[in-house]
């Protein structure tokens, strides 16, 4: 029997659940297949954006202007992909979904992939609320 996995903060989480889609993303690997255990949280926020990614990517592409999913880094599509999850899942304020997003592009993208984000997931909340 495996230890249970190790409970963490919700940014620790939406971070775990981005290294998680990456290496998704990138290989073509379930994520049940990744090595190591994360936070339930983050399992169950990979395994939705995996779930629904043909979805996520077309918001993606008829909210952005030039950037559809495919064009964009594996980095930024899966940020979006959780954000884009968590503004339609009604978890969490629009508000924290986009700046959680954000804070994920500074960090691990770039200034540029952070406006990127910002811009698109902005689209999408205001789309939801009209």
């Amino acid at each position: 029997m495996s230890p249970a996995p190790k409970q963490t903060g919700r940014r620790a989480a939406r971070r775990d659940a981005l290294f998680v889609l990456y290496q998704w993303d990138l290989t073509g690997r379930p994520i049940e297949s990744q090595p190591e255990e994360i936070d339930p949280f983050a399992r169950e926020l990979a395994e939705a954006v995996v779930g629904r990614e043909p979805e996520l990517d077309r918001r993606i592409d008829e909210v952005s202007e030039g950037w559809p999913a495919d064009r964009l880094g594996v980095l930024e599509r899966n940020i979006l992909r959780i954000g884009i999850a968590e503004l339609e899942g009604d978890t969490v304020p629009p508000e924290v979904a986009i700046a959680e997003a954000v804070a994920l592009a500074k960090r691990y993208a770039s200034p540029e992939a952070a406006r990127l984000v910002n811009g698109i997931l902005a689209r999408v909340a205001e789309e939801q609320v009209a």
